[in-house]
């Protein structure tokens, strides 16, 4: 793969991890979420190529330690 390409998907990536990042600290400031878990599915698709990634986890909303 290029130099190119290799850095854009780079950026896209980092796009995704920061605007996620944001989203779910938005999401959760606004709800009731204290000592609770969440499910949470990212899902990347390339259309053109018929490709499909999904990552499934878990979210932790401990409190302990912290102010």
């Amino acid at each position: 793969m290029s130099d190119d390409f290799n850095m854009s998907m780079r950026k896209f990536l980092k796009q995704v991890g920061v605007t996620s990042q944001q989203a779910i600290e938005e999401a959760l400031r606004n709800g009731d979420t204290s000592g609770k878990s969440f499910s949470v599915k990212a899902v990347v698709t390339i259309e053109e190529l018929g490709m499909t990634h999904e990552v499934a986890g878990t979210l932790s909303s401990d409190t302990k330690g912290q102010d």
